[in-house]
Order: structure tokens, then sequence, then C-alpha cells
């Protein structure tokens, strides 16, 4: 019989090509090993070993040795068909249903099929629905093609996993379809792997090898120690070091979901770490994996563990779509593909999204958060829309998949469970030392309610806001930042999401200089993306009415170090123009009512109240994208799960801005690179990584406005470049409001 493979390489000679048999075995090895971390090797490894049988059709082997052998001579058209070959994951899924029948076979066929295309919908009207698929290879006799073209009979008979046993652990069809993703990331990711190792072994040998997390938490200790040495004894730092040596005790407490409620400045970073990676020696948990929100936290918090971690670079791995590329290495990188590394940084969109993502791509990484450790920072920051499955995940991991959960945050949200609200099951235990006693010993801010919230004018809150020598006054709407501040001196400095990335951190830099420069005046104006992790220090602080977990995040930034003789001022006030309709809104009707009804708006019974009105106000609108409820898209008893239309409805940012190339510092000169590789191909993804900074996302009809003005051009699919270099300006961004005074015939050459 002639030798069958699974891969070619046009640079091997036939008789070194890809054994099919080897890549089958070797996959389902890996596999099986990635999924013993959650009680399911023998169902990856029947995965594994079937997932590419369809590459036993002989169609397939010709495809191969005409694209690759000898006698390779037709052109590429650029079709899937010609870039991958004939179909080959159906005939696996479709030996599964045969083997299994409708339950655990189709769970199993869902895994199979998508290891290419992707986790289907079971019904649709396209072709790419797995019945439709499945019932098109019957008709194909793609089996038969398969027997005949030399599956040996020990694959093809090779007894499958009992069925029962699984199904007495993921019974709740929720539970089976999150069981068939985790068994979907260990196979692509197996597959991945062995793949690579044949077509690309320089890659692969540049992969990570990995160090002990026990070798970590030395040198965390090591570095804790010379901290403590150099620090004064302050009575900040004296509570940090309570926080520490709570967290450190708590460190063999069996695992499972915590809460970490420390006000800001407490420490929370360091001492989470050294209860992560503790608890990780002490359970056998395999890696750190941190949830934020936003990248300016991220950036934040990566410089932090590198500092730590200062001779092992490559154990930090910073994974988000704003990283530069001079914060990554070739090992990094690597790892950031599935988050095989000690310690993962990434935001909390990443790690959610990826949770119910249908890409093998997005997918392959998820296997890896089974027996770890996962800290979501700024828990209050969930988006309320898809809060319920959101919730569903984290119990799944906590419950069945070996991990433990931290929630850290100052302003603990209320997510266990209760009556009209399917929160958090699993008991949550706090590694803090008493956080209510912890936030009366931190407080360094009192609260004013000016005008006892009623409106007040622009004008008149400028006015306020030029009496005072040093103050941030936060808005929540970005043309509402744009006219307080061009009310003020021209030194105020202003910070709003219509400027890039790049020219934001510029202005957070010269804001840190100016403020340390004491005899100096600073003012500024900004939208809430100061909030969250934004290390800066004002005696003032105003804030426009929002929920109380804004209006605590905004209290951060005032009197951070505590410096002051007297307690810092927060000075909640209702601007003229209400918050932008929905969630935002809401919020803060809810702490509008309750900053005139509580006596002690940041105590923790008052964001209990705060976070309980908030969510039962939603109802049904926690889960929108109706994946657990209504459609129920991962919740359907016959297990005809919509795996493709969840993920696309899943987006906690929703998809709609369009990006669009600023010219501010480096992004002059990218646009006509990217043109120039666009057009040659090669080094575009590494170009528009580069760009991410010089982005600024605009609502899809203001982008059509720009583009009927020609003020931007499409640049690539999907990005746009500002053509008029007037509507984006050095101290607000981009001006969208100059676009009405502009007619297109001005915008001509």
């Amino acid at each position: 019989m002639a030798e069958v493979f699974a891969h070619a390489r046009a640079d091997r000679l036939e008789q070194d090509w890809h054994d099919l048999a080897a890549h089958l075995e070797e996959t389902a090895t890996r596999a099986a090993a990635f999924a013993e971390a959650f009680d399911s090797a023998d169902w990856a490894a029947i995965a594994g070993l079937w997932h590419d049988l369809g590459k036993y059709d002989p169609e397939f082997q010709r495809y191969l040795r005409r694209v690759a052998g000898p006698d390779a001579h037709l052109e590429d058209d650029g079709s899937e068909r010609t870039r991958r070959g004939p179909e080959h994951s159906i005939a696996g899924a479709l030996l599964a249903l045969d083997r299994l029948g409708e339950g655990a076979g189709r769970a199993l066929a869902f895994v199979v099929a998508g290891h290419h295309a992707g986790l289907p919908d079971w019904t649709g009207a396209t072709g790419g629905a797995l019945e439709h698929r499945l019932k098109r290879a019957r008709e194909r006799d793609v089996l038969g093609r398969v027997r005949r073209g030399g599956a040996p009979a020990t694959l093809l008979d090779r007894a499958p996993p009992a069925p029962g046993r699984i199904c007495e652990r993921v019974c709740r069809p929720e539970r089976q379809a999150f069981w068939i993703r985790m068994l979907f990331s260990a196979l692509v990711d197996a597959d991945f792997l062995d793949t690579e190792r044949f077509m690309d072994p320089e890659r692969a040998a540049a992969r990570p090898n990995g160090v002990s997390i026990e070798a970590l938490r030395r040198i965390l200790d090591r570095y804790l120690e010379e901290l403590s040495a150099r620090a004064p004894s302050t009575p900040v730092n004296r509570l940090r070091a309570e926080v520490l040596r709570a967290c450190r005790d708590r460190a063999r407490d069996t695992p499972g979901l915590f809460t970490l409620t420390v006000p800001t400045g407490g420490g929370k970073t360091l001492s989470s770490l050294a209860f992560a990676l503790a608890h990780a020696c002490a359970h056998g948990l395999r890696r750190v994996v941190y949830a934020i929100p936003y990248t300016s936290i991220i950036e934040q918090t990566a410089d932090v563990f590198r500092d730590v971690f200062r001779d092992r670079p490559e154990v930090v791995v910073e994974h988000h779509s704003n990283l530069a590329p001079e914060r990554e290495t070739t090992a990094t990188r690597l790892a950031s593909e599935n988050w095989d590394a000690p310690i993962v940084v990434t935001t909390t969109v990443q790690l959610f999204e990826s949770l119910f993502a249908a890409k093998p791509s997005r997918c392959r990484k998820l296997h890896n958060l089974a027996r770890s450790v996962v800290v979501l920072d700024e828990a209050q920051l969930l988006p309320v829309d898809h809060l319920r499955p959101i919730l569903f995940a984290l119990d799944e991991l906590v419950a069945r998949y070996g991990t433990t959960v931290v929630i850290s945050t100052a302003t603990q949200p209320a997510l266990s469970s209760r009556e009209g609200f399917k929160g958090l099951s699993a008991p949550a235990r706090e590694l803090a030392p008493d956080p209510e006693a912890l936030r009366r010993r931190m407080r360094r801010t009192r609260f004013e309610l000016l005008q006892e919230l009623q409106p007040i004018t622009w004008p008149d809150l400028a006015a306020r806001l030029r009496a005072e020598r040093r103050v941030l006054a936060i808005v929540d709407r970005r043309d509402a930042a744009r006219e307080l501040a061009a009310l003020m001196p021209e030194d105020t400095f202003h910070l709003s999401a219509l400027m890039c990335p790049a020219h934001r951190s510029a202005v957070l830099g010269a804001i840190r200089g100016a403020l340390a420069e004491p005899e100096r005046p600073v003012r500024v104006v900004s939208t809430q993306l100061v909030e969250a992790g934004v290390d800066l220090d004002f005696p003032v602080v105003f804030r426009a009415v929002a929920g109380l977990d804004s209006i605590a995040q905004a209290a951060g930034r005032c009197n951070r170090e505590g410096r002051l003789a007297d307690f810092g001022r927060v000075v909640v006030f209702r601007p003229p123009t209400e918050p932008p309709p929905g969630i935002l809104r809401i919020a803060a009707e809810i702490g509008r009512k309750l900053l005139t009804a509580l006596p002690d708006p940041l105590a923790q019974e008052a964001f209990e109240r705060y976070f309980r009105e908030l969510y039962w106000s939603r109802g049904e609108r926690l889960d929108s994208a109706q994946l657990l409820t209504g459609e129920k898209l991962l919740a359907r008893p016959d297990l005809a799960f919509a795996f493709r239309t969840a993920a696309e409805r899943f987006r906690m940012i929703p998809d709609e801005q369009v990006p669009v190339l600023v010219p501010w510092a480096e992004g002059r000169h990218l646009a006509g690179e990217i043109a120039a590789r666009a057009t040659a191909g090669a080094g575009l993804r590494a170009l528009l990584r580069r760009a991410q900074r010089f982005l600024v996302g605009v609502y899809r009809r203001t982008a059509s406005a720009m583009l009927r003005a020609g003020a931007v051009r499409e640049l690539v699919p999907g990005l746009l470049r500002l053509e008029d270099a007037r509507l984006y300006d050095e101290r607000f961004g981009l001006r969208i409001d100059r676009l009405r005074a502009y007619e297109p015939s001005e915008l001509l050459v």
C-alpha cells in the first residue's frame, strides 16, 4: 500500500513528508495530555485520532502530490479548497456519530468537524451547518472512501470512551456546550503544535520551555523581602504588609472562588500575585492568568511583573491588541497563541470572548485555563449585558475544571446567586483582612454633592474648575469632555478616546510630569478612561454623577498617596447632558439615588445595594446575546448548539466602531507603509499591530459621513485613513464636530 501523508512540504522529498498515522497518534497524545487537566484525556485522544481521518481519502492524497510533489503544476486559485485541499474533517465526525450515537457522538462530531473552520452551528441555512455537512458526507460515502484509502481497521474500530462517564459530569446542556469547547481547545492546540513541528521546526524550537511555578514563587518572595526592607514605615505601607500577609496565609486554602477587596493603593497587584503563585504551588496549579479591563492597566501590571522577574522576561506574556512590538519577544509572542506561559496578562475582553469563541485560533488557549489561577482585576467593570454567561463560565471553571478564580477590586460587585439573580453559585472566600475596616483606615477623601445634584451648565462648571489650582474633572461623553475643556485655559489637559492611544499616553506622561512640579497649576478634563488603574493623584476631583463604582474609581485619583494634611475633595455634579442611553444612564440614575440617600456611598453595603439594583434592573438583558436564555444558543437539550452564531453575538465591545488611522507621530508614516505592504503582501500583519496605537474608533454612521465628505479613505479592508489633517487636533484628538463645517469640495486637493 502507498504511504499516506498528513502534510507535505515542497522543500522535502516525498519520503520525508508527514506520515498521517504518526500525526494522528501524536495529536492524540498531545490532546490527551492537555485534557487530562479536566479529566477528559480519553475523549481528547479519540478526537485526535479521528480528526484527520478524511486524509485517508485517495482524493486528498492526490491533492497533496499535486500541490507539493514533483509533478506540482496547478496554479493556486486562492480558494479554500486549493489552500486546504478536499474537506477532510467531516469523516471523523461521521464516525463519531456512527460509533457513539446522537448524544456523545454529536458532541465529538462538533469537535472534530470544526478543527479547521471552527465550531459550527448544528442547523442553519448555509452549507456550513454541521447537520447539513454530515448529511452530505453520508451521501458521498465519505467513510467508505476512507476505508478504501487504506485507513486501518485498528483506527476505525478503536473503542471510544464510555459516554455515560462524561454525561454524568456535564449533565446540563450548557455544561455540555462548555465542555465541547474545552475539548475542542485541546484538540486544535495539539493539532497546531504537531503540524508546526513538521512544517516549521525552527518556530517550534523557539517556543519557551517553561519555568516552574515554584521557582517564580521564590523569586517573588525575594523581591518582596527587598521591597519591604526599602519601604518607609508609613500607615499605608503597614496596611499593604497586612494585606500581603493575609493573602499568603490563605494560599493553602482549597481551590475555588475568592474575592480580594482592597482599596485603591492597598497593594492588590503584588498581594494577589503572591497568593496566586503560593496557591498554585500548594495545589499543583499550572499558571496564573490576569484579566484586566483596560490596556493601560495591563501595561502597568505587566511592567510590575517584569520588574519582579527581570532575569526571566519570557515568563510574563502580555496579550492584547494594543501591544507595542518592542514589548514582546519571539518566545512571548508564540506563547500568547495558546497561553502556554507561567504568567499571562490579558484583557477581560480577550478572556471571555475566547471562552465563547468558535474559531480555532481563539479557542486553542482555553484548555490552559483548567487547573490555573485566574485573577479578575477591576471586576466591577464586567459588562452587564453579558453578565449571566460570564458568571456561568466562571462557575464552570471553578466547579469542573479545577480553576481558582480571584475577583479583585476595591468595589466588590454583588455576584453571588440570590433570589431573582442567577449569579455565582460557588461560595466566595475573602482574602483581605476585614475589607470594611481597611476601607475606613485608607479613606483619604470626602464627598460633596454640587448643588444637591441639580444640573449645572458647562460654563458654570468651568468657572469652578478654574478656581481650583490642581483639579481633575471626569465626564462620561467624549463631546462633553471637549466642550468643557474648550471653556478652560489653554494649558488645561484633555483626555478622551478621540485621541489615539499613543497620543493619550503622551498626554498622561505630560500630566505626571506637571504634577511632579509642586508649584505648577494642573487642570485636567477627561472621560472615564482615567478611572481604573491610571496612576494620577489630585487634591480635588470633580466627577459627573455615575454609578457608585465609577464614583469610587474617580475617588481613587484623589489624594491617592495620602499626602494631604486633610482629606481630598471629591465633588459629584450633575452635568447638563445625560450619559449615553443604556447601562451608563441606568447606572447614573441608581448612583444619583443612592448618593442622596446613603450617609457613606463607598461603604461595602452601599455597593451591595448598588450592584443588586443594577443587575436586577436588567433581568433577561443580563444575557443580551441569548446564549443561555431566549434562543438558548448554547443551552439546547438536544445538543443542537449554535456555536458560530453565539460567537458572533458575544461581543463585549460591540462591533459598531470603525478604526481610523490618524496622522499623529508615527501614524503619519504608517499609512504609506501599510498601503505598500498590502500590495506586496508580506509583513502587513506586523505593521497593522504597530498601527494599533494610532487608531481612533468612530461609529459606523460617523465613518460613513467622513467617507462621503472625503475626510477618510479605506486603506485596507476594515481600516480607514484620515486624509484631512485639520480633523486631528493636538489638544482634542479627532475633531468629528468639524465635519459639519466642511463641504466636500473643501477637502479636494
